[in-house]
């Protein structure tokens, strides 16, 4: 056995380093990336989504992570350019820290489902409900207590309902192009 094969035996391998980066920094893009709509919308969920079908649900996590983390301590990773603990602990931060447990849902779905097309889109829907759900209980909370009192229903008019179909459309894209990189990033 080498020294190489050793490494590879414990932990990441270099090119799994590589493809977290590499995912940490499309998410990033993807967060910068604008769509303007009634209510605009970006496509920080899409690269959330690419990370774990393309990766596998580990490196994907783990690009997550990374992206998570380079906004919490500062770096303007966050959409419209922003990052910093500040964001995070706002009211839209839940949804940030949801995209965490959105891959980690993927990643165990992943782990326990077969590898068919209709279990990583249910993966996906999950994950994506797990997002809406802390992200909209951490929104209540972080509003009702710098504004008062706020209803159900009129958060998820804020900050659900409008972005449904759009979260539908990129769990799409991100299966169709995942089809194609995942081979690609499995050789590596």
């Amino acid at each position: 056995m080498n020294a190489n094969t050793a490494v590879q035996g414990k932990g990441l391998r270099t090119v799994d380093i590589v493809y977290i980066g590499i995912f940490a920094a499309l998410i990033a893009v993807c967060s910068w990336i604008s769509i303007p709509a009634a209510v605009p919308f970006t496509l920080q969920t899409f690269g959330v989504f690419m990370a774990v079908l393309t990766l596998g649900g580990k490196r994907g996590t783990l690009s997550v992570l990374v992206y998570l983390l380079l906004g919490i301590i500062g770096l303007p990773v966050f959409a419209g350019f922003t990052g910093g603990p500040g964001i995070v602990l706002g009211s839209t931060g839940g949804y940030i820290i949801g995209f965490f447990f959105s891959a980690v849902v993927i990643w165990i779905m992943e782990a326990v489902l077969p590898s068919e097309g209709w279990a990583k889109i249910a993966a996906m829907l999950c994950g994506l409900l797990v997002c809406y759900a802390l992200g909209t209980a951490w929104f209540m909370w972080v509003y009702s207590r710098a504004n008062g009192t706020v209803g159900l229903m009129t958060v998820l008019g804020w900050c659900v309902f409008p972005f449904i179909i759009p979260d539908l459309v990129k769990i799409a894209l991100a299966y169709v192009l995942s089809l194609r990189l995942r081979p690609v990033v499995m050789r590596g």
